[in-house]
């Protein structure tokens, strides 16, 4: 892994090698012309983790490198303009508070950060040691210091000192929506991307005349509500599972913070979905459902990096339009070639979620063909 080189003035070119590759890779599918969303070109990441590196009196962030030769490297960090401008405040600032204070240094390996773009913090601090009344005391004099929220972790221990989450506040066709992001869980880091997703996902997904449609929207892997929120205006109702217990309670917060009535967040699997649409599978999360008084006419899948399976493509080519967000070209791709048969693309984007790397990120309207 190497640490991203920033340098603005080589972003546009890099970017357009990342929209040549894409446009390429995915020529046999006839796709319509690529949308291409651009990322700032410093400061856009909004949570980082650094390790903690002691040499001597000496303290500071660093990241591992890895070499020619396959070894790794420490780099030493006092700033990464990957990271958002707070984040690079208190890079400082942290090491200049805690520097002299055995309490909060000893024994310190590891620091992560999470911030929205309105500047709020919260700083994770993990420790090869058990915190104790000490560490708690100079923690909360930390977080008046750094105006920032601080939790401690060590081995079977998480003190969450005041708060465990920050709140972004993303804006989609001109309305503000407000998103709590628990710390430890997943969410977006490109913040100004994670906007012009939501906003490319909102555009694909609208009515007739930029009216609510007659027929209702799931959701599979919907984590924290990041795509539910911005889409649930433009159906009647929405169906959306996730998993994780933590993500469907902070889906379910993030629901009621936007004042959003008209979305069941579901904690199953994908494939417990499945077998509760063809009635294989019942019981009380599936009676609450209601699955059978829902006209599904549209499915949102955001899959980790494996993609789906043969068998997931199956499931979700029963509906007439499928918007496929994916972080892995690779498997989107392969996934293209079972979907194609029953579905056409009619919208295709590319976000730069990570640049200065290879990474791409796409989304892709597909519609069934006639």
């Amino acid at each position: 892994m190497s640490v991203p080189v920033v340098d603005p003035d080589q972003y546009s070119a890099q970017l357009d090698a990342k929209r040549q590759r894409i446009v390429y890779q995915f020529a046999r599918f006839k796709a319509p012309p690529l949308e291409v969303f651009a990322s700032p070109t410093s400061h856009y990441r909004m949570r980082c983790e650094f390790r903690l590196w002691h040499e001597g009196d000496d303290l500071f962030h660093a990241m591992f490198e890895t070499d020619a030769d396959g070894v790794k490297q420490i780099v030493r960090m006092d700033q990464y303009p990957v990271a958002s401008r707070r984040i690079n405040a208190l890079m400082t600032q942290l090491m200049d508070a805690i520097r002299d204070r055995p309490e909060l240094r000893h024994r310190l390996f590891q620091v992560e950060y999470l911030t929205t773009r309105q500047g709020e913090a919260l700083i994770t601090l993990i420790y090869h040691r058990q915190l104790d009344a000490a560490w708690e005391q100079a923690a909360r004099e930390l977080e008046t210091t750094l105006e920032a929220a601080i939790i401690g972790r060590a081995r079977k221990q998480r003190r969450v000192l005041t708060r465990e989450s920050v709140t972004e506040h993303l804006d989609v066709a001109g309305h503000v929506f407000s998103y709590q992001q628990v710390e430890n869980s997943f969410t977006q880091p490109n913040a100004d991307i994670a906007e012009s997703m939501l906003n490319w996902a909102r555009d694909v997904t609208r009515g007739e005349d930029g009216l609510r449609r007659p027929t209702d929207l799931v959701e599979l892997y919907c984590g924290n509500g990041n795509f539910t929120i911005a889409l649930a205006n433009n159906f009647r109702r929405v169906v959306a599972t996730e998993i994780s217990r933590t993500s469907v309670a902070s889906a379910q917060h993030n629901l009621e913070l936007n004042g959003i009535d008209n979305v069941h967040v579901a904690r199953m699997s994908s494939e417990e979905f499945a077998q509760a649409l063809s009635g294989e599978k019942t019981g009380r999360r599936v009676s609450e459902m209601q699955l059978e008084t829902h006209d599904f006419s549209t499915v949102l899948v955001d899959p980790p990096r494996a993609g789906l399976d043969a068998e997931s493509c199956e499931q979700i080519a029963r509906f007439d339009d499928i918007v496929y967000i994916s972080c892995n070209p690779d498997t989107l791709e392969a996934n293209l070639d079972q979907l194609g048969q029953t579905h056409e693309i009619h919208r295709f984007a590319l976000f730069d979620q990570f640049p200065y790397t290879d990474h791409c990120e796409c989304g892709v309207l597909l519609k069934r063909r006639h």
